[in-house]
């Protein structure tokens, strides 16, 4: 009877060994099904992100070269601007100096003619002064 209990026995352990195997076969394919669908999941979003990233990227590239031209445009605005109004300014200056020129030579002309006339009336008030002495 032991032996036939011993064979009942080892025959319950062969089959709840069974049962455990199968359990964890079965654990297995489904851990490994969930891992492999996480990892799609996964992959997929770092694909999209990844995407996401040029696009971004490519964005970033156009704002760039935008801008530069944009700059490279006031820039030049800016200074054919600023080559204007120096040449405007250097010839309202050129125009300033030649009336100023102009009025200083008609003023040292009056100042000459006035001085002269002074000096004559000058020279004619001694002659008279000289007459009035020698006579008088």
């Amino acid at each position: 009877m032991e032996q036939k209990y011993f064979e009942i026995l080892m025959e319950e352990m062969r089959s709840e060994f069974r049962a455990v195997a199968e359990g964890h076969e079965s654990l297995r394919q489904e851990f490994g099904r969930k891992i492999d669908d996480f990892r799609d999941e996964v992959n997929g979003r770092f694909e999209r992100v990844d995407a996401q990233i040029l696009a971004l990227n490519h964005k970033v590239d156009t704002v760039d070269t935008k801008l530069s031209k944009r700059i490279d445009e006031v820039d030049t605005k800016l200074s054919k601007r600023i080559d204007e109004v120096d040449t405007k300014l250097s010839k309202r200056i050129d125009e300033v100096d030649t009336k100023l020129s102009k009025r200083i030579d008609e003023v040292d002309t009056k100042l000459s003619r006035k001085i002269d006339a002074v000096a004559t009336d000058l020279s004619a008030h001694r002659a008279d002064t000289e007459l009035h002495r020698a006579h008088g």
